[in-house]
């Protein structure tokens, strides 16, 4: 697999953006060292790297994954936008994160790809947000939020006084094959592929295919400045015409009920009560209805000028995205 000196180590390689950045880097013939926490659910990365078990949150854990290492991409993050105690999620994202830059600065790593999230800017009223507009913990919605904004300002932090060779990127929404759990995103295109969401809210999101995402970061890795943030996108699209294009691909008639939020919140509320319960992430939240209230559009401009990104129709995702999910047997 190379000298060990050329390791890339990806944590998060398990995940949805993770996996496809370990299968990015893989095709370049890198040799990638992905950390994960169960290698029996790594199957579809096994072939094109060496999987190393460990907790990020245990500092020797991450200190071993480090050995011999080049290059590091932090994709790892705890994202659910409910849990029963909102803190373990801003817990999570701040340990590991701190955990890992600091394993970095000890190996002398050469450069670091730190995947942050669009969640750490303020959507923009008049247009589509971009890098100029950084959130801060008390104007964001969510304990996922308030934590990718605390772990990003954290990178920031360690870069401007500890030299930290970082470089930041925000993905928007990803969506796309390999989202066995799945994410937010991807439970709104198995749910509406399968004709389960007769109605809609008036909201809007940027979607980008999960493989320009990969390509986005390893472009950060190559072309980016130290301590920039850049952000991985695709189209501006609404809910609206998000669920016309999944009932055009898979041949339902299209949602055409919109609601108001208001009513609503009564509903989210009695779901995160169920939920509390039953342990299940609940499909409508509070913190989801708030969100909702913005479009949550973003600009890429920056990326593709410094970076040379580009990103395919969303159209396009959301095919592959309705095939795989078919082929994983949650789409009928």
């Amino acid at each position: 697999m190379g000298t060990r000196s050329d390791v890339t180590l990806v944590t998060g390689a398990a995940g949805f953006v993770g996996s496809a950045v370990v299968l990015a880097l893989g095709a370049t013939g890198r040799p990638v060292r992905a950390f994960v926490r169960n290698p029996n659910a790594s199957l579809e990365i096994a072939h094109a790297c060496e999987l190393f078990e460990g907790d990020l949150r245990d500092t020797a854990s991450v200190l071993r994954a480090m050995e011999g290492v080049r290059h590091v991409f932090h994709v790892a993050a705890d994202y659910r936008l409910w849990a029963r105690d909102p803190e373990e999620i801003v817990r999570n994202n701040r340990e590991t994160t701190r955990n890992v830059m600091e394993a970095a600065l000890a190996a002398g790593v050469r450069r670091v790809v730190y995947t942050s999230s669009v969640a750490t800017l303020l959507p923009d009223p008049t247009g589509a947000a971009d890098e100029t507009r950084p959130a801060s913990e008390t104007t964001v919605i969510g304990a996922y939020k308030r934590s990718k904004v605390i772990a990003e300002r954290l990178v920031e932090a360690m870069v401007a006084e500890k030299g930290l060779p970082a470089v930041i990127v925000n993905p928007s929404t990803p969506i796309g094959p390999r989202d066995p759990r799945p994410t937010p995103t991807g439970r709104i295109v198995v749910e509406a592929a399968n004709g389960k969401m007769p109605a809609f809210l008036d909201s809007g999101l940027n979607l980008v295919h999960v493989d320009d995402v990969a390509a986005g970061h390893l472009a950060a890795l190559e072309n980016g400045r130290i301590g920039e943030r850049y952000v991985l996108g695709g189209q501006d699209v609404s809910l609206a015409e998000m669920l016309r294009e999944i009932a055009v691909l898979v041949g339902r008639r299209p949602s055409t009920l919109a609601l108001p939020r208001a009513p609503l919140f009564p509903l989210a509320w009695a779901n995160e009560q169920v939920a509390r319960v039953t342990g299940r992430e609940p499909f409508l939240t509070l913190d989801g209805l708030r969100m909702a209230k913005h479009h949550m559009f973003y600009s890429s401009a920056k990326a593709e000028r410094e970076l040379g990104y580009r990103a395919r129709p969303y159209a396009e995702a959301l095919a592959d995205a309705i095939a795989w999910f078919r082929g994983a047997g949650m789409v009928r």
